[in-house]
């Protein structure tokens, strides 16, 4: 029962366990057809990221794999006959996983579940985006102060990892729609408040006096140790008389179990969260486990549960799907022993806090590594569920496609230039292959043993042939030809020098594939030489009529440096080399056959099974 990241590492390494056993069967139900993201769902909130780009839909999660999805919403769960009951099916099971999650928790404070928006659905984060930008576009029609200033006032109630992590990319977010609207940024307040008295409790205090340094930097207030007695429409009450003006109210100040966990007759501590053992079983039913938020499991040694957050998900779901396993063959269960790396909060796209590492050794992170950390942590999590494609997924909108420079990495991966620009480019360098290729082919078709596009043997008797050459030429020309002669040489091309390294490993390839004892060339040689001439005609008319342009691209640069390396390079294979790279991102599209051909594959692509299972694809 459900599809958060507890519910799906379960279930695919269920998969993964039962693969071979016919008789057993999957279900993950949730009310969702799709996995939602929601440690990232406030760069949904603030418009940073696409809406589409939290969630994961769960039929192509499990692609090819023993897990059958079901659409269906839960509202009890008989423990006894081992059923579930929605209002329209009613599901048995022998073994029963409950990862349904959490929902936000009020603490009982009047007005705040009926009017604050929260953050813990995608729904909730298209809300919240759609609600920012009409008080803005709202604000901007009207002049009275007093109005305007509470139109353009937000307060995040929670100082925790999803309150500072929402502040923070609202504060970007005002940026830009303070251009887009003509509102001077002063104009703005932001606020984030809670009753605790530091903001980001869990942090050691060195963490969070940077972090409380960038949330100034970023003009966000912090309200702390604040009494919050209730929240109206339009402000949130402190006590006392006083009081937070704004429009746009956002609790983010705790959760506790969901609405169906709340229900069940099981023991629970800690806001609703089901007691468990150390297999992770429910206390009062065996065949029943719990994964992620909903457990409530003290460790061995530890005087508090494990943490609601998804490095638990992640490390309690193998341990159950084995436990699982173990159970059906027969086989000892394993104890629950987690072992956390740490905790990361980004501050903005820019900037993030992160204290992070072994169990036993941690170490503090702020800034660039952090935020490195903190993507290379997500790629691993989406590579594991998603593969290959969602981690491509990922990286486009946070580096590549992003605008006003909102990425850790600035906006130097974002720079793009429409795809039409490099056409005259892309039709010359094919030109000019082809050009080079022709121009060769004639002669490797007349004499194929002639071989002039791999250097001589140093065991060749050069010093011979120069002599007799040199003999030959006094007996025909004359005086004037031969100081045209001396001078046509000391003009010749000087090939782009090579390191010597570099030198010795092809030297040594050539000697083993190309060269004869006796200084003459082998048959590969000549099969070589056609390959290279017929490679510089096909990359060429590749290159020209736009198929396969990223391939063809990268292979001249290949051929470039394949020349370079055997000395054999002038200064002008420099610029072949630098417009092959130039090419190689998407130059086809535009007036190519790319642009018909490479969607069709990708559809044919996708088809494949194997492609499917492991998820190698783009979207």
């Amino acid at each position: 029962m459900g599809g958060g990241y507890g519910g799906v590492v379960t279930s695919k390494h269920l998969a993964k366990l039962f693969k071979k056993d016919k008789d057993v069967e999957i279900q993950l139900i949730d009310r969702n057809p799709y996995h939602t993201l929601l440690t990232e769902l406030h760069e949904v909130a603030a418009n940073r990221a696409p809406e589409d780009s939290v969630k994961i839909e769960l039929k192509k999660i499990f692609a090819g794999q023993k897990v059958d999805v079901v659409l269906d919403s839960i509202d009890a769960i008989d423990f006894n006959a081992n059923e579930l009951r929605s209002k329209r099916e009613t599901y048995k099971y022998d073994y029963l996983v409950i990862g349904t999650g959490c929902k936000p928790t009020f603490f009982g404070i009047p007005g705040a579940e009926e009017h604050a928006l929260t953050l813990w659905s995608y729904e909730d984060a298209v809300r919240l985006k759609e609600q920012v930008r009409r008080k803005f576009s709202e604000a901007a029609k009207v002049s009275n102060p007093a109005k305007r200033r509470k139109m353009l006032s937000f307060v995040v109630v929670g100082a925790g990892f999803t309150g500072v992590e929402l502040v923070g990319e609202l504060a970007e977010f005002r940026d830009e729609l303070c251009k887009e609207f003509y509102i001077d940024p002063s104009e703005v307040r932001l606020v984030v408040a809670d009753m605790a008295p530091k903001i980001l409790p869990i942090l050691p205090d060195k963490l969070i006096e940077k972090a409380t340094k960038r949330l100034h930097k970023m003009n966000v207030e912090i309200i702390t140790s604040a009494k919050i007695t209730g929240v109206t429409p339009t402000s949130v009450q402190l006590g006392e008389g006083k009081e937070l003006e704004a429009d746009t109210i956002v609790w983010t100040a705790g959760v506790e179990g969901s609405e169906l966990v709340g229900k069940l007759d099981v023991k629970q501590e800690g806001r609703k969260r089901i007691v468990t053992n150390d297999k992770l079983q429910s206390v009062d039913h065996e065949n029943v486990y719990i994964v992620g938020d909903n457990i409530f499991f003290i460790p061995e040694g530890e005087t508090r549960p494990v943490p609601q957050m998804v490095e638990n998900a992640e490390q309690a779901g193998p341990l159950i799907a084995h436990n699982i396993y173990a159970d059906v063959h027969g086989k000892p269960k394993k104890s629950y022993k987690p072992g956390f790396h740490g905790t990361m909060v980004c501050i903005g796209s820019r900037y993030g806090v992160a204290n992070v590492g072994l169990p036993n050794k941690m170490f503090m992170m702020s800034g660039f590594m952090a935020m490195f950390c903190k993507h290379l942590i997500n790629m691993y999590y989406l590579f594991t569920v998603a593969g290959f494609a969602k981690v491509w997924t990922y990286m486009m909108h946070e580096f590549f496609h992003v605008n006003n420079r909102r990425s850790f990495v600035g906006g130097h991966f974002a720079k793009r230039s429409p795809n039409f620009w490099l056409l005259p480019l892309r039709i010359f360098v094919g030109y000019k292959w082809l050009e080079e290729g022709l121009d060769k082919l004639p002669k490797v078709w007349k004499d194929p043993s002639n071989i002039f596009l791999i250097p001589a043997s140093p065991k060749a008797d050069v010093v011979s042939a120069a002599s007799e050459a040199a003999s030959e030429v006094t007996k025909t020309v004359d005086a004037q030809a031969a100081a045209s002669a001396v001078e046509s040489a000391s003009t010749a091309v000087t090939a782009l020098p090579v390191p010597g390294f570099i030198k010795s490993i092809v030297s040594w390839f050539m000697d083993v594939f190309f060269y004869t004892s006796d200084g003459g060339y082998t048959a590969l040689a000549t099969v070589f030489q056609f390959f290279m001439v017929f490679a510089e005609i096909a990359l060429g008319i590749m290159i020209i009529v736009g198929l396969f342009t990223a391939v063809a691209s990268a292979a001249t640069v290949a051929l470039g440096v394949m020349i370079w390396s055997s000395s054999m390079a002038s200064t002008e294979m420099l610029w072949y080399m630098t417009a092959g790279v130039a090419l190689i991102g998407g130059s086809g599209s535009t007036f190519g056959l790319d642009y018909y051909v490479l969607p069709w594959l990708k559809k044919q692509w996708k088809r494949i099974p194997f492609v499917r299972r492991w998820y190698l694809y783009t979207e």
